[in-house]
């Protein structure tokens, strides 16, 4: 699943940068997100994008110090954008615990908001990885987050995975998005796959929230995929 998500990734980020010269992508972390930007920085093709050209943006983050080997950034940059030639100005972490916002994710949520909305272009693809609740980015079923309907941005208390403090984008910021791409594999994302895609409630599966202006691209291996309905998977015929 990996690899086939950073195939499709490269071409993305090829076109709309053949398109209209740039192209703005948001990361997700997790074993999904992580283990795609890893096949990228291993693809042979990776070279067909200009780096330098290429906006990335975070789905969501945890609040926690500058540096921290938990936080998505850290791992991103381990995974992939240590080896890339990235502008170092068009790479927009969201802000750590230890820096300006310290102990405040309510003002660092403000500020991130801030520089998402002096962004000239709406988001190419938002990456997310779905968890086994069928959250994405940060937000957690029947928390205040997933409710948001203004805010592009918002801090999360009380997170039911550790560390409880984080930044998430909302839903509303999620589909301002041409594509959304929601990445699954192994058997403990089953369940999660199925109740997002039969017909659940965005409080209840965040997961059936998340689409795009243009597309909602699914990005399942087989085991994640086990328990879809047969009407949305029918099973391969001999």
């Amino acid at each position: 699943m990996a690899q086939a998500a950073a195939a499709r990734l490269i071409t993305k980020v090829v076109d709309a940068q053949a398109a209209r010269g740039s192209a703005s992508v948001v990361l997700t972390g997790g074993r999904n997100g992580n283990g795609l930007l890893a096949a990228l920085a291993s693809s042979a093709a990776r070279d067909a994008i200009d780096w330098r050209r290429l906006d990335l943006w975070w789905g969501d983050e945890r609040f926690l110090p500058e540096g921290d080997a938990e936080r998505n950034v850290t791992q991103a940059r381990e995974a992939l954008l240590d080896a890339v030639p990235l502008d170092p100005a068009r790479v927009h972490p969201m802000p750590a615990s230890d820096g300006p916002f310290a102990g405040d994710p309510e003002a660092a949520a403000e500020a991130y908001e801030a520089e998402l909305a002096a962004a000239p272009d709406p988001f190419d693809v938002v990456l997310l990885g779905v968890g086994p609740d069928t959250h994405v980015a940060s937000l957690f079923p029947e928390l205040p987050a997933v409710r948001e309907q203004d805010r592009a941005v918002v801090a999360v208390h009380g997170a039911p995975k550790p560390p409880p403090t984080r930044l998430t984008l909302t839903l509303p910021a999620i589909r301002s998005a041409h594509e959304v791409w929601l990445l699954a594999a192994g058997e403990d994302k089953a369940a999660a796959a199925a109740l997002a895609l039969s017909g659940a409630g965005e409080l209840q599966a965040p997961a059936a929230g998340a689409y795009g202006t243009a597309r909602t691209l699914w990005l399942l291996d087989r085991a994640a995929a086990s328990a879809l309905p047969p009407e949305l998977y029918p099973p391969a015929t001999a």
